[in-house]
């Protein structure tokens, strides 16, 4: 690697931990670190919340897939674009608003429990414990990427590529909180948008154009330019699937509950939807041009096919910028992760069921430990670099999809939605995927999302009608949050 590339790249993660250490000084109690004070404007919310959610699958994982299958991928990327959309346009502005009217809730599995007055805390315990089991993995998937980042980049052994990922990561997540994750996760998600624009244009204009670029694929192998091409009901449908695990990923919806008034939810409802839209068209292009532009050296990891134009197609500085483009990807959403697991460590665990008078100063600590604690779990578990934590990114989006779902959807416009009915749906969606996920052949070839929610929200509907009607309380304060 170049001086020039590894200088930009340098001067990125510099950046990275002063952002962190700015935050750090406007983080004052337990409100501004684990929700921002609920101060977001529209565009930080938007893009954090859209680089949080994409990780380094944005840049590695979807231009590999249409490199590797050509335009018969399209399904995932049509079926996350539906769900942005829907989390939006409607999970978003209830949830910011029922949030603040029922105890000001600044966790789900807070607001779960205020909402349905669970005196018991078993909703509190068993959404923690879904939280916190699902983003150990989903953490060290994105860590052991990271590694391999590192790795490859600079040739340095995988461990310490793995720690030196993981610190820089660790470090601003501890000292600024959901400000610090927020605003690098902004900066981060402008940096990925401009890579996933910049290479494919770039690449097409060496390939003489957009139609010079598709005569190319088409002579390799039509099939490539046919989005029906190995396409069967099951496998349109589970890819499409995707798109409804938004509204049970706490990492993105907390954001909406940080956004400063409805006002900016709408402003960040065009700009999350559109930046979406636009990255994954970008991804999609880097995959296809792939095709023709390295069809006399073929590649052996697909994915691989956008650090490879980084490397064939650009100078050494505008390289390093493209490389910290992948790391963006990857550390935003990491931190994301590591701030709700410790939230709920802290919010839901230590003043939930241990020290209920713990005070402000208190329980911000434990939440800053709780972010180390986590992340050292995640890097035990990220050891080995040819761990399947990697193949379990699509498990956890299933598990946190089918858990969370249906119990925000319908406790947002729903009244008559019980606390038992939210403890069927949760215990009914994670079992269904961890059972579905070990059954293969015919219908259970079918994405296990797809079951989990549909499951979820039969078990919410049932058991809410056989229970005690909501009391009065909850039912005006519906009224009030939903107004």
């Amino acid at each position: 690697m170049s001086i020039a590339t590894l200088v930009t790249f340098g001067v990125y993660l510099v950046g990275m931990l002063l952002i962190g250490i700015v935050c750090y000084k406007k983080t004052n109690n337990v409100s501004d670190y684990l929700l921002g004070g609920r101060q977001l404007g529209g565009w930080v919310a938007a893009m954090s919340a859209g680089a949080s959610d994409m990780s380094s699958w944005l840049l590695l994982g979807l231009p590999g897939a249409f490199y590797a299958g050509g335009l018969g991928e399209i399904w995932l990327p049509l079926g996350l674009a539906i769900g942005v959309f829907l989390n939006w346009q409607f999970v978003a502005p209830r949830l910011r608003k029922y949030t603040e009217v029922s105890g000001d809730s600044i966790t789900i599995s807070e607001f779960l429990e205020n909402r349905f007055r669970d005196r018991s805390k078993l909703l509190r315990i068993i959404s923690a414990i879904v939280i916190l089991l699902f983003f150990a993995f989903y953490t060290s998937a994105g860590l052991v990427g990271g590694a391999i980042l590192f790795e490859k980049s600079f040739g340095l052994t995988y461990s310490t590529a793995l720690l030196i990922g993981a610190a820089v990561i660790i470090a601003y997540t501890f000292l600024g909180g959901f400000l610090a994750v927020s605003w690098t996760d902004f900066f981060q998600g402008i940096l990925m948008f401009l890579a996933l624009v910049i290479v494919p244009i770039v690449a097409i204009f060496e390939m003489g154009g957009l139609a010079n670029t598709f005569e190319a694929v088409q002579s390799i192998d039509s099939s490539y330019l046919n989005v029906f091409e190995g396409a069967t009901t099951i496998g349109v449908i589970s890819l499409l699937a995707w798109g409804l695990g938004y509204s049970g990923q706490p990492h993105i919806i907390t954001r909406f509950m940080a956004v400063k008034n409805i006002k900016e939810v709408k402003k960040g409802k065009i700009i999350g939807v559109s930046w979406t839209i636009l990255s994954m068209i970008g991804a999609m292009f880097t995959g296809l041009v792939g095709i023709a532009y390295l069809a006399s050296n073929p590649l052996s990891d697909p994915e691989a096919v956008f650090l490879t134009f980084t490397q064939v197609l650009f100078n050494p500085w505008v390289a390093g910028f493209l490389l910290a483009a992948v790391l963006s990807a990857i550390m935003s959403t990491i931190d994301s992760q590591l701030l709700v697991s410790s939230s709920s460590l802290a919010e839901d665990f230590y003043k939930g069921l241990i020290r209920q008078d713990a005070s402000e100063k208190e329980v911000l600590w434990v939440s800053r430990l709780g972010v180390l604690g986590i992340a050292i779990i995640a890097i035990l578990l990220a050891q080995n670099p040819e761990s399947s934590i990697l193949d379990l990114v699509g498990y956890a989006w299933a598990g946190l999809g089918a858990a969370f779902g249906p119990v925000i959807i319908l406790s947002l416009f729903w009244k008559q939605m019980t606390r038992n009915g939210a403890l069927a749906g949760m215990i009914a969606g994670g079992l269904t995927v961890i059972i579905w996920g070990n059954i293969s052949g015919g219908l259970f070839d079918l994405y296990e999302l797809a079951p989990g929610f549909l499951f979820s929200a039969i078990a919410i509907f049932l058991t809410s009608m056989l229970d005690q009607k909501p009391s009065q309380e909850i039912e005006e304060e519906f009224e009030r949050a939903t107004a």
